[in-house]
């Protein structure tokens, strides 16, 4: 079974906790080393961004990361490369999130490829068409093993949302808003509106909240509504501090308390 599917399967009650960081930021190494620190301090499953020079979905915090690692050499060569030690010393599941173009350049068939020989779990390419994906692309993430991530917005319709679960094998990214990453969630009339529409149609996989959850507070009202809930905007910038790997353990201790 793979990783995300177990971890989901065994959560019970639990509230998982998903990490998103951008490779490459804030030292061209530091990829791995920031992996191993939040599977030891308790993160449930991680996102791993490959940086691209127009992130088009992204705040400032995030768009700064990418800019970066960028700056720094991090390419998709590199990060696969710099994983194809991960499964020596992490555990829990591990996605890579990108766009579509950087995976396009190096190929996507050899990128699944690569993906399955490192241990990467399933992918997040929000630019990548549903349909694209279903008529070109399926095989190829079947043959390798690798769950793709689909997102969801407060406007996705629920028969796209239908066709969604129908061909994912993972779980439904729930996006709590329509803006870019890093604006905090305020749960309003029409944002536990939206939850609700999506809990009432008892989605046959699980459920999870990306977009503005930032701290404790966030975290519980977002796994109010969903198996489990995203944090990037607010870690990435915790990687900004100069003492970042000894601020984690408390950063996640704070988010799940």
């Amino acid at each position: 079974m793979n990783r995300i599917n177990k971890l989901f399967a065994d959560k019970g009650s639990k509230r998982l906790l998903s990490i998103y960081y951008t490779a490459g930021y804030p030292t061209l190494k530091s990829t791995l080393e920031i992996a191993e620190a939040l599977q030891q301090a308790g993160a449930d499953f991680l996102e791993i961004g490959f940086p691209y020079s127009d992130p088009v979905a992204d705040g400032p915090v995030i768009q700064h990361s990418s800019e970066v690692a960028l700056r720094n050499g991090m390419t998709l060569s590199l990060l696969f490369e710099q994983l194809s030690d991960l499964r020596k010393s992490v555990s829990i599941p591990v996605l890579l999130m990108g766009y579509l173009n950087p995976v396009l350049q190096y190929g996507i068939e050899r990128f699944c490829q690569a993906c399955k020989d490192v241990g990467v779990d399933g992918v997040i390419v929000p630019d990548l068409p549903l349909y694209e994906y279903e008529e070109f692309y399926l095989p190829l993430f079947e043959a390798n093993e690798l769950i793709n991530i689909f997102l969801v917005t407060p406007q996705t319709s629920e028969a796209r949302i239908r066709k969604i679960e129908e061909l994912s094998t993972g779980f439904v990214y729930l996006l709590s808003s329509s803006a870019t990453t890093g604006k905090n969630l305020s749960v309003t009339e029409n944002t536990e509106s939206y939850f609700s529409r999506i809990r009432a149609m008892r989605l046959k996989r699980p459920v999870v909240i990306g977009f503005g959850i930032s701290n404790h507070d966030t975290f519980i009202q977002a796994t109010d509504y969903a198996d489990g809930a995203i944090v990037g905007t607010a870690f990435v910038r915790l990687l900004g501090e100069s003492d970042y790997m000894k601020r984690i353990p408390q950063f996640i201790q704070q988010l799940t308390g």
